[in-house]
C-alpha cells in the first residue's frame, strides 16, 4: 500500500473514532435514561439505544468517514444483516451476562468497544471495499459538467 493511502486510510480510522464518539455518546446517554432512569429491562434499553446510535453514525459515516457514493439502501440492507447478527447476540448476551450480577453499564461499555471495532471493520471491508470516496469523485465529475455548461452558456 503506498504511503498516501495508508495516511489516507488512518485518517478514515480517525474519523470514525471520532463519528462513532458521538454515537457513543447518544447510546450511553440514551441507555442511562431507559436503563437507570425508567429502570426499563437491559435488552429493551440497549436494543432502542443502539438502534439511536447506529442510524446516526451511519448517516455521518457515510458521507464523512466513507465519502461513498455507493447506492445507499443496498448499504443500509448490509449493514442490517451485520445488526442481524450481532444485535441478538449482544442483547441475549448482555441480558445473561448482567443476569449474573455484572452491572448494565458495564456491559454497554464492553459491548459497545466491541461494536466499535466490528462495524469499522465491517463497512470498510464489506460495505464500502469498493466505494470509498467515490462521492468526491462523483462530486468533481457533476462540478466539470457544471463548469463546462457554463463555458458553454459563455461562448
Amino acid at each position: 500500500m503506498p504511503k498516501n493511502e495508508k495516511i489516507k486510510e488512518i485518517i478514515r480510522a480517525v474519523k470514525f473514532t471520532l463519528i462513532s464518539v458521538s454515537a457513543g455518546i447518544i447510546q450511553i446517554g440514551t441507555f442511562t435514561l431507559f436503563y437507570e432512569v425508567l429502570s426499563w429491562k437491559y435488552w429493551l434499553a440497549y436494543l432502542i439505544s443502539l438502534l439511536l446510535s447506529i442510524i446516526w453514525n451511519f448517516t455521518i459515516n457515510r458521507k464523512v468517514t466513507f465519502k461513498s457514493a455507493n447506492n445507499v439502501p443496498k448499504a443500509m440492507l448490509q449493514l442490517l444483516g451485520f445488526y442481524a447478527v450481532f444485535t441478538p447476540t449482544t442483547m441475549f448476551g448482555g441480558q445473561w451476562i448482567e443476569s449474573l450480577g455484572v452491572p448494565g453499564m458495564v456491559v454497554e461499555i464492553v459491548t459497545m468497544l466491541l461494536n466499535f471495532v466490528l462495524e469499522f471493520l465491517f463497512c470498510r471491508f464489506v460495505i464500502y471495499r469498493d466505494s470509498c470516496d467515490t462521492a468526491v469523485a462523483t462530486e468533481k465529475s457533476d462540478d466539470a459538467i457544471a463548469d463546462d455548461s457554463e463555458k458553454a452558456v459563455e461562448e
